[in-house]
């Protein structure tokens, strides 16, 4: 049996084509940002800081969609780099809060510009109005699958 008649069926389910898309997006983000030194996770990282300085580590590992375990190697990987610095949390002595450093803003700048770019290949292929209208509709799904099933 060849790859396309397994894809075929697959790829007119919704979640199926989701995946695609998302797996796709990771490629190519991942791509971009390789000449930084970054992966998509620490990217997304780096944005979760910008946004929210002092976030906690599991907080972060959401953010990146990985989990708290891996989220320690990330951390470090961004500290040793200069991106990210990590300081005791003057209330909690053992959590660490994280950072930018001036370095990290910098990179983090350019990242910013790399990942629009790539973002921008599918809007421009669906339009403004229709990448703004899938971008509500991809997180109205997101919500309803993350509700409690209780």
């Amino acid at each position: 049996m060849s790859t396309n008649e397994l894809q075929y069926p697959m790829a007119k389910r919704f979640g199926y084509a989701l995946k695609c898309a998302q797996h796709a997006l990771r490629v190519r983000m991942d791509e971009a940002l390789r000449p930084l030194g970054l992966t998509t996770p620490q990217y997304s990282v780096l944005s979760a800081v910008e946004f929210k300085a002092g976030m906690s580590n599991a907080a972060l590992a959401r953010q990146a969609f990985i989990t708290p375990q891996a989220m320690q190697g990330v951390l470090a990987n961004l500290e040793r780099d200069g991106l990210l610095v990590r300081s005791p949390d003057p209330n909690h002595g053992r959590i660490l809060r994280s950072g930018l450093s001036a370095h990290g803003r910098s990179v983090l700048r350019k990242a910013h510009l790399l990942v629009s770019a790539v973002e921008n290949i599918v809007i421009l292929s669906l339009g403004s109005a229709q990448a703004g209208q899938m971008c509500s509709l991809l997180s109205h799904c997101a919500q309803q699958l993350m509700k409690s099933t209780d």
